[in-house]
């Protein structure tokens, strides 16, 4: 008979003992700030104090502020201004302020237990300088109202402060009330030089922070599709969600001024495989208890629903992970922006390769080939100085969010120095060999001998990291940045970053074999889902005598990951080639074969293998086809002005033989409607 352990299970562990205070990692965790601080014991209490200023209001002046710090975007009453740089509030007293018998200051509180060497206690004595402090001056005085300028630090946290307006008594401190209303958000500021985010291209800043929408891009590299995306980091609710993200991670205070740690910080936080973060991942294709990755079109119910309910919103795949990673970084102030790399490969030993394993007549053998390439993988990166780093690695930085290998303990990646990532210095954190694997990885064909012993046939080194791409300043086109992570296949400089990479573990294959005198290629014209379609296997014989080819076409239905589902066609064929014979043999692919067994966003993957009779070497090819779904069609009519009602038409034609069963419609325009989704039997 089992008895139950009585020995209570341990619960958090409690600072007393280690600090005379708890770490302070809650923005929202505030304490009353008593509205008069004696100086002294004080029995009968404050005597009147008529004769000293008293504050009648706190205006932040929010539409000059805002202005000025490019934060007028924002759906939220209070003031949002940009540290390092100057913004005012006006002060109205009871009577014309006197700078020779009067004094006052402004205190910035953040967190519960405020202390001026943690940044979380900031009191601005008017006209003092004090060194690595916020400053403040007096801007303009007029009747009994004062307007001051006060100036963030470069470095200072990031959050919302609660702020007090304080007058100095010979008895004491006397201030005003706490008032939710006049609390400031003070965000990065990439329009200083002071700060670390610091990014000097006007027209970048305007697409990387500025920017509510865009486009993810998805597919195949010779068939890319484009995904519209809504970022609504201004949206209401959204900038405190963020803030909650940075309390759910139990963040210090003090930390939140670093870029570095904040986006290391957020990697982990948008997913929620370790620490109850944003996001659920789900690859399954079962999408019961949740919203299907496809589904979604912008990150802003994503990210309220996590921050009203404290529960990971389910589901994500790379593309919605580094969307709401995006919109959480452009809304501190982070520049950022969403890259795809085609033909991703995910190495976890840094190794640098992807194996496929054939038998002795050139069939993959399945069984044993378990390394997989992901179609595409989004990531992003965010612009940023990098002091922890020898000088020149600043700039843009990797981080992802999609949960694949863990980094220090915890599922994240990055930010790691694009820069280091294509000089192949890997050494520098963070993860920076994850991601050069990602876009340099060799796909290595071994074969198997009848005894188990494997030999290496066929090296591709140009099919991993085809192509990186990211959206074009100022509109939906692409923008193509492959040559920021790597130099051209086959250069001197390609070279010597594999020859400084291998010198900090990232071992690439070093292939002595002679290449195959007979070349394979497949081609294929775009297809859309449901039609029949032919593949063409293009053969040419470059030497001087007759060759005669064994292949094994196999197609299968894979996930975008690259991981097989099934099968769909297997053929095998013989081809003869004349000497320096040009050939093209083409493949019936019917719909029937297919359709039943798509999984989503309808991928094929044909690898073509074979083995060449009069040399044994091994020929091979690879190509996925990205079928084409049928598009939507949005038309809008009515008044397009402000506060004018216009309406929006979404059409949709079914072109397929058959009826389709439980659609669902999402639609959502930042800054115009919430999202809302409709359902169809």
């Amino acid at each position: 008979m089992a008895t139950q352990d009585p020995s209570p299970r341990p619960g958090p562990v409690s600072y007393r003992g280690r600090s005379s205070l708890p770490m302070a990692s809650s923005n929202t965790d505030d304490r009353e700030v008593p509205q008069f601080e004696p100086f002294q014991l004080m029995p009968r209490g404050p005597p009147p104090l008529k004769e000293f200023l008293d504050i009648w209001d706190v205006n932040n002046l929010n539409d000059i502020n805002k202005k000025q710090h490019h934060t007028d975007l924002y759906a939220n009453e209070n003031l949002i201004v940009r540290r390092a740089q100057e913004f005012q509030i006006r002060i109205t007293f009871d009577r014309a302020y006197n700078p020779l018998q009067d004094q006052f200051l402004l205190e910035f509180v953040i967190g519960r237990y405020p202390q001026v060497s943690k940044g979380t206690y900031i009191p601005i004595r008017i006209e003092e300088e004090r060194p690595q402090s916020w400053r403040g001056r007096i801007l303009e005085t007029k009747d009994n109202m004062v307007t001051v300028g006060i100036t963030a630090t470069p470095d200072c946290i990031v959050g919302r402060f609660r702020v007090y307006v304080a007058v100095i008594t010979p008895y004491g401190i006397r201030r005003t009330q706490r008032d939710p209303s006049s609390d400031v958000y003070i965000l990065f500021n990439p329009w200083s030089e002071a700060d670390s985010v610091y990014l000097d291209d006007e027209a970048e800043l305007g697409e990387c922070i500025l920017n509510e929408t865009g486009v993810l891009y998805h597919g195949e590299v010779k068939d890319i599709s484009v995904r519209p995306w809504s970022y609504g980091q201004f949206e209401y609710g959204v900038l405190d969600a963020c803030l909650f993200v940075m309390d759910k991670a139990s963040m210090p205070l003090i930390n939140r001024g670093d870029a570095v740690k904040v986006a290391r910080m957020a990697s982990a936080m948008m997913n929620s495989r370790d620490d109850d973060g944003v996001l659920v991942g789900n690859w399954s294709g079962d999408y019961t208890y949740g919203v299907a990755p496809t589904a979604w079109t912008g990150s802003v119910e994503i990210l309220l629903n996590y921050a009203n309910s404290g529960m990971p919103v389910c589901y994500a795949q790379c593309w919605v992970y580094a969307a709401v990673f995006n919109t959480f970084l452009r809304c501190l102030g982070i520049p950022a922006r969403v890259v795809t790399n085609f033909y991703s490969a995910h190495d976890n030993n840094g190794n640098l390769k992807t194996d496929l394993i054939v038998d002795e007549d050139g069939q993959v053998d399945k069984e044993r080939t378990k390394d997989s390439i992901w179609n595409y993988h989004c990531w992003n990166e965010c612009y940023m100085a990098r002091p922890d780093l020898p000088q020149g690695f600043g700039g843009w930085q990797v981080v992802d969010a999609t949960p694949q290998e863990t980094s220090d303990g915890l599922y994240r990646c990055g930010p790691a120095s694009v820069y280091a990532i294509k000089h192949g210095q890997v050494c520098y954190p963070f993860d920076a060999p994850f991601v050069f694997a990602e876009v340099n990885s060799d796909v290595v064909f071994y074969k198997r001998n009848k005894n188990g012993t494997l030999e290496q046939v066929k090296v591709d080194k140009t099919h991993v990291g085809r192509l990186v791409l990211t959206k074009e300043i100022g509109s939906d086109k692409s923008r193509d940045i492959t040559s920021q992570y790597k130099f051209p296949e086959g250069t001197e400089e390609e070279r010597t970053v594999l020859e400084k990479a291998e010198e900090f573990g990232c071992s690439r294959v070093q292939s002595t074999l002679p290449p195959a005198d007979v070349e394979l290629r497949i081609t294929v014209q775009d297809v859309m889902v449901g039609n029949d379609f032919q593949l063409g296997l293009e053969f040419k014989n470059l030497s001087e005598l007759k060759r005669t080819a064994s292949v094994y076409i196999s197609g299968n239905i894979v996930y975008y990951t690259g991981v097989t589902s099934s099968e769909f066609k297997f053929k095998t064929q013989k081809v003869k080639l004349e000497p320096f014979e040009y050939k093209k043999v083409t493949l019936d692919v019917s719909s029937k074969e297919y359709l039943s067994k798509l999984v989503e966003q309808a991928n094929l993957n044909f690898i073509i293998t074979g083995r060449i009779s009069e040399t044994g070497q091994i020929i091979s090819a690879m190509q996925v086809v990205a079928l084409h779904t049928p598009k939507l069609s949005v038309k809008v009519s009515g008044s397009s002005k402000v506060s004018g009602e216009s309406f929006v038409t979404v059409e949709f034609t079914n072109p397929f033989k058959y009826n389709l069963e439980n659609v669902s419609l999402r639609v959502e325009g930042p800054g115009l409607m919430k999202a809302k989704s409709k359902h169809y039997r």
